[in-house]
């Protein structure tokens, strides 16, 4: 399974091994959003950025309505499945195959390796100054996955 990640915070008051962390991840604003694998390399980078982003495991669902409503191909052009790589012939296909670590987003060319999003309809029903293990956001996040379905 991989991961997908969210930068909850902005850009303010980062230090400089949190901001080449986040460069790392492709997440540079607020609001982005990036599917990564489930390697040791990755997790050491969530947990050395937990006070910045929120990550929870992704399946191919929600990896899917990422493409569809948010992908975009170089030119900042929305994703059609004319740009998707010959091997995958659906967004379905692609988005399975990302959620299962058989493919990495930051590989391909031409496919923007991040999600622009916009802020939660309804706003944030927790803080987003702390962890999710005390009652906010950040961290490893289980309700996740919710909180970006209202910000698609």
């Amino acid at each position: 399974m991989a991961f997908l990640v969210v930068r909850i915070k902005g850009t303010v008051n980062i230090p400089a091994w949190a901001k080449m962390t986040l460069d790392g991840l492709n997440l540079d604003r607020r609001f982005r959003a990036t599917v990564v694998p489930d390697s040791p390399e990755y997790v050491g980078m969530l947990k050395k950025v937990k006070d910045i982003v929120a990550w929870t495991k992704a399946d191919s669902g929600i990896v899917k309505e990422l493409l569809e409503k948010r992908g975009r191909k170089t030119g900042y052009k929305p994703l059609t499945k004319a740009d998707l790589p010959k091997e995958y012939k659906s967004i379905d296909d692609f988005a399975a195959a990302i959620a299962e670590n058989k493919v990495s987003m930051s590989k391909i060319d031409g496919i923007k390796p991040w999600f622009a999003l916009g802020p939660p309809k309804g706003g944030f029903k927790r803080k987003t100054k702390t962890q999710y293990t005390q009652h906010g956001v950040l961290g490893n996040d289980d309700a996740l996955v919710e909180i970006v379905k209202r910000m698609l």
